[in-house]
């Protein structure tokens, strides 16, 4: 049986806090209607703990993410690829079928906000930005 549901590949530089917290709130809002992942165009070892906690306190769950790289495949057979921010890039691959597109996110640090108020701040821009994408995913869907 092949699946319908829509797809989406969310990914930042280390895979241990945009992309995942990105992820977590997709699942935790699209309730399996929507196939999720995450990567890394430079992984790091693991995820950021104050993003694990702030999207927790959000409803959603990463606390078992492990950052990883991006596949290749996957990149390719996905509908959507999400970029979060300005420092990581993905190139197209041979016979993709997605897009890629880029959400270049709040960073309050510039605004001298740090610490769990800084990633708050984070997590709902990022929350903002994955219901507008559920809405161009799952269009009609309350």
């Amino acid at each position: 049986m092949t699946t319908t549901r829509p797809s989406v590949l969310f990914v930042c530089v280390k895979n241990g806090g945009k992309s995942p917290m990105a992820a977590a709130l997709m699942e935790h809002r699209a309730a399996g209607a929507v196939e999720v992942h995450s990567a890394g165009t430079a992984p790091g070892s693991s995820a950021n703990a104050l993003s694990t906690q702030v999207v927790g306190e959000a409803g959603a769950d990463m606390s078992q993410h492990v950052p990883g790289p991006i596949d290749p495949a996957l990149l390719a057979r996905v509908d959507r690829v999400v970029v979060l921010g300005e420092e990581a890039h993905v190139d197209p691959v041979p016979g993709m079928r997605g897009t890629i597109e880029t959400w270049v996110t709040d960073e309050p640090s510039r605004r001298g906000i740090e610490g769990a108020e800084r990633m708050r701040l984070v997590r709902d821009d990022i929350d903002a930005r994955v219901v507008g994408l559920l809405a161009e995913l799952l269009p009609g869907r309350s």
